[in-house]
């Protein structure tokens, strides 16, 4: 087996050795790595949802706050009949239920484009998110971080993207403990502050130096809407389970609709315990401290060691949350792409089994936003629902008409879960684009409609270069004869070594000089006869010093003379040991290799010349020698 370059040794240690094909099925998950991977987007809202609904209703006045109440039971209301939904995609759609797979089978094609431009806006924005809530939980622990925010936010990006190119099995592995300690920490937190609320321990937290007034609770309905779109939040990642049905172990769809069930149940729990909390402890938000923090702190009297528990557990679901994003990106980019809408490159698997490519620049757009936002959640919440609720809507949608063309026992009902639940998501959208527009939502409106032409757009090129490439009908030319062209700068090793392996393709090989200096050309033809292999001399003259429009134009007559000729260029190519080295040599060839890239019937080829190889495998038999005779 030949060494491992340098390069080769770093990409093993970073993201660690091969896995054949054949050892797949051992990289699924089980319902306990299922839930922690596909689930933690879901479950991490819970963090920042109820915030979100206070800040709007902080414009009430401390009256208004109590309605957070009403609204989160709404909002679970609304989780729930999404999360019986999906259920029924999971069963319906084993291989794999997303939105862009139920809306291409029962909607067409435009809508189930628009339905993936908006999963892949909204998988980019869930990492951003995440990981910028998962910040902010660290700087209310510790402000004197706040200033590092953006850089905390890259790290954490740069942890998630090596995590996941190790493998589906391997982040499974780095992400169950923090989703399950994030899980007890809140639970445990709930059920401390319930205690002290039932036993009467429970006191508002003292208020801030610039208290709200009282205010009231008689809102405008647009502030109770926004307020409503805003606590929406709590629903984003419910469909990662569906889109990730195949990842799982056999029986597929049961073990996913499993860990869908076990994941609303969580969630939602959550959200309404921290929500109820909330309220209890009348929480005031505020940019220096989550609300999450607050009632930690509240609840257990302080900063101590369980508080900054909750604290270190919101902030590794937060930022793992971002995995889910990391599963299902790579996988719908994958599904695209093999239906020609995307490059092909992202249907590539990597050494560890992941659609390494997709997961590389899912990295790099969550990254531009994490700086372009400076890591500001809030500023970031109004560009993510909109891709979520439309990739619900349609998904919905698209699974009464799937009911309704199959007719199986059962399929009344069926639609009619899916049917209301396409009212409810569709509902939701209408408020979200409504109340966040004016937020900068309207970036994804127009965001999804340039993707979707950036689609079709791709798929056209595919579809021509298929056309252009079918055997179907065509009748193959007659081939004209075969030039071979070999440019020289002089002569030396590399060329003669050239002109020996054109010999070979054709009885037609010429060499071909660009006269710059009249004395180096007398010198060439001098030395022609003793190691030109018998090859012909072709001297271009170059009157404005240029060794490229010459050659070129000397190709281009052989063409026109004859059109059904192959014209073979062989570059004699010299290589360098060390890749500096590259910097100190003219790069002709490379030139050569672009300008002629777009000819028909020109085909060029290299005739590489490894400088050094010589002196090592010399070096190499000494110390081989020397070995022996110690021996």
């Amino acid at each position: 087996m030949a060494e491992e370059s340098f390069l080769g040794q770093v990409k093993r240690l970073i993201v660690g050795a091969p896995i054949p094909s054949r050892l797949a099925h051992h990289e699924r998950f089980s319902r306990i790595t299922g839930l922690a991977v596909l689930s933690s987007d879901a479950l991490s809202s819970v963090a920042y949802a109820t915030e979100e609904i206070l800040r709007v209703l902080a414009v009430g006045g401390l009256a208004a706050l109590s309605l957070v109440t009403p609204i989160g039971a709404v909002i679970a209301t609304v989780m729930i009949v999404v999360v019986f939904s999906y259920r029924q995609t999971i069963h319906a759609y084993p291989s794999g239920g997303g939105a862009y797979i139920v809306a291409k089978d029962n909607l067409g094609r435009a809508p189930s484009l628009i339905a993936a431009a908006s999963l892949l806006i909204d998988y980019v924005l869930t990492v951003s998110v995440s990981i910028a809530a998962g910040v902010a939980a660290i700087t209310s622990a510790m402000p004197q971080w706040h200033a590092h925010a953006v850089a905390l936010c890259l790290a954490f990006v740069i942890l998630l993207m090596l995590g996941n190119l190790r493998g589906i099995r391997e982040s499974a592995q780095l992400f169950a403990g923090p989703t399950y300690f994030f899980i007890i920490s809140i639970l445990l937190m709930i059920a401390v502050g319930a205690w002290r609320y039932v036993s009467g321990g429970i006191q508002p937290l003292p208020p801030l130096e610039h208290p709200l007034p009282p205010g009231t609770t008689l809102l405008p309905l647009f502030v109770l809407l926004t307020a409503f779109s805003n606590g929406c939040t709590a629903l984003t990642g419910v469909e990662a389970v569906s889109n990730g049905v195949p990842a799982f172990r056999p029986p597929e769809s049961r073990n996913a609709a499993a860990t869908l069930v076990a994941m609303a149940v969580l969630a939602i729990t959550m959200f309404i315990g921290i929500t109820l909390l909330a309220h209890a402890y009348a929480i005031v938000p505020n940019d220096g401290e989550t609300v999450v923090s607050q009632i930690a702190r509240a609840t257990f009297g302080g900063r101590g060691w369980p508080y900054y528990g909750v604290q270190a557990a919101t902030m590794a679901i937060l930022v793992l949350a971002a995995n889910t994003a990391y599963a299902d990106f790579p996988r719908l980019a994958s599904i695209m792409a093999r239906d020609r809408f995307l490059p092909r490159q992202f249907m590539n698997q990597g050494d560890r089994l992941a659609f390494s490519n997709g997961i590389l620049i899912l990295s790099v757009l969550a990254s531009l936003l994490l700086v372009v936002f400076a890591g500001d959640t809030h500023a970031l919440i109004p560009l993510y629902m909109i891709g979520v609720f439309v990739s619900f809507t349609l998904s919905q949608a698209g699974m009464v008409i799937h009911w309704r063309r199959l007719r199986e026992p059962g399929w009344r009902s069926s639609a009619v879960i899916n049917g209301f639940g396409a009212i409810v998501t569709g509902i939701v959208l209408a408020i979200v684009a409504m109340t966040k527009a004016a937020e900068g939502a309207w970036i994804i409106i127009v965001m999804i409609p340039v993707l979707v032409a950036i689609f079709e757009v791709t798929r056209r090129h595919y579809d021509r270069v298929a056309s252009e490439l079918t055997l179907r009908g065509w009748e193959p030319e007659v081939a004209g004869r075969h030039v071979v062209l070999v440019p020289i700068g002089g002569l030396q090793r590399a060329v003669v070594k050239a002109l020996r392996y054109a010999r070979t393709l054709s009885a037609d090989v010429r060499a071909v000089f660009v006269e710059l200096d009249p004395a180096a050309t007398g010198a060439l033809r001098r030395q022609w006869p003793e190691w030109g292999q018998g090859v012909e001399l072709v001297v271009l003259e170059s009157p404005y010093r240029s060794l490229m429009e010459p050659l070129l134009d000397y190709i281009e007559d052989l063409q026109q003379a004859e059109p059904s000729a192959y014209v073979t260029v062989i570059l004699p190519e010299f290589v360098p040991r060390r890749l500096w080295q590259h910097l100190l040599h003219n790069q002709h060839a490379l030139l050569i290799k672009g300008a002629l890239l777009f000819r028909p019937n020109v085909v060029v080829t290299s005739v590489p010349f490894h400088l050094g190889l010589r002196a090592g495998r010399a070096d190499a038999r000494s110390t081989a020698l020397a070995s022996q005779e110690v021996g």
